[in-house]
C-alpha cells in the first residue's frame, strides 16, 4: 500500500522521536532496526525508504535528543526566571532526572557511545553541547567559557555517576555535591 508524502513525513518524525528515546535507554548498539521500527509502529522495510542507514538515523535521533534536552533547560529557566541557572540545577541534578533514561540528557545517556560514532553523530552532540554552553555562558558570564565548561562537566559527570551506582543515597550524594560545587563556582 502506498503512503502519502504527508504520512511518510509523519512516519519519519515518529521514527526519529522513538529512536531518540530508545537510543538513550539502550545505547546506539543496544537496539536493532527491527525493534526500533516496531517501537515506531512500522515495518523494517519502511526504514530504508526514510533513512540512508542506521548511522543516518543515529545522527538525526541525536540531534532530536539534544533539541529536546535544550527545551527542558529552557522550561527549567522559565520556571525560575529570576535565577535561571538555579532552575536548571534543580531539574538537572535531581533524582527524577537521574531516572529519566529515555528522556534525560543525551550527553549523559550516550556520551561514551557517541564518542565511538561517526562524524555526523558527533556533530549532532557538538551542536547541542555548544547550545548548553551558550545558555550556561549567559548565566555565568559570557566571557568566562571555562566556567561554563566546568559547570557543564560537573553536572553531566554527576548525573552519569549517579546512574551507575545502585545505592540511592550515594546517587543523591553525587547530585548534591555537584549542585553545591556549581553554586559555589558561579556564586549563586
Amino acid at each position: 500500500m502506498r503512503v502519502s508524502r504527508t504520512q511518510a513525513a509523519e512516519n519519519r518524525e515518529t521514527v526519529i522521536n522513538v529512536a531518540s528515546r530508545l537510543f538513550r535507554e539502550r545505547g546506539f548498539d543496544g537496539i536493532g532496526l527491527k525493534d526500533l521500527m516496531k517501537g515506531a509502529g512500522l515495518t523494517q522495510g519502511a526504514f530504508y525508504k526514510q533513512f540512508e542507514s542506521k548511522d543516518d538515523l543515529a545522527a538525526q535521533a541525536s540531534r532530536r535528543a539534544m533539541e529536546s534536552a535544550a527545551h527542558k533547560w529552557s522550561a527549567a529557566t522559565a520556571a525560575n526566571p529570576g535565577k535561571p541557572l538555579d532552575g536548571v540545577i534543580s531539574f538537572y541534578l535531581s533524582m527524577d532526572h537521574r531516572g529519566e533514561k529515555m528522556d534525560g540528557c543525551p550527553v549523559v545517556a550516550l556520551g561514551s557511545d557517541a564518542a565511538r560514532q561517526g562524524a555526523e553523530v558527533k556533530a549532532s552532540f557538538e551542536a547541542g553541547i555548544k547550545e548548553y554552553l551558550e545558555m550556561l555562558g549567559s548565566w555565568v558570564g559570557e566571557d568566562d567559557s571555562e566556567k561554563a565548561m566546568a559547570v557543564l562537566s560537573t553536572m553531566v559527570g554527576a548525573v552519569m555517576l549517579s546512574r551507575v551506582v545502585n545505592d540511592p543515597n550515594l546517587a543523591q550524594a553525587f547530585l548534591d555535591a555537584a549542585a553545591d560545587q556549581v553554586r559555589e563556582t558561579v556564586a549563586i
